[in-house]
């Protein structure tokens, strides 16, 4: 059975209030993040279907708080419990937010080609 541990994640990025290590597990991306900023990311998921995520995301909030938003409504994820964010949302992060996320790897490549188009420079 294919594992991995945050420190053995060979990929990391950050920007402004982020940062994350990532490793594909077979067909799935595990992202190992950390927010130190508050940030709604709606703005990083214009161009995509109804300007949301498309990808499904499964996690678990180790730290904090996370917040997706859908058309039909939110889902409020605290620390402590593990969630199934389904295609069409929006991620609102917290200071101090720290999750493990397991992802698709096809979709979340899709989705991340434009969230870096969206990204403001310098970020």
């Amino acid at each position: 059975m294919p594992s991995i541990s945050k420190a053995q994640a060979e990929h990391e990025e950050s920007a402004a209030g982020f940062s994350a290590r990532f490793h594909e597990l077979d067909d799935y991306t595990v992202a190992f993040e950390s927010h130190t900023a508050d940030g709604d990311l709606a703005a990083l998921f214009k161009g995509l279907p109804g300007d949301r995520c498309q990808c499904p995301h499964w996690g678990y909030v180790l730290k904090g708080k996370v917040v997706f938003h859908y058309a039909d409504g939110e889902d409020i994820v605290t620390e402590g419990h593990a969630y199934y964010a389904r295609p069409g949302h929006t991620p609102e992060l917290f200071k101090g937010t720290e999750v493990v996320e397991f992802s698709p790897t096809a979709a979340l490549a899709e989705t991340m080609e434009a969230v870096m188009k969206n990204l403001p420079a310098g970020a």
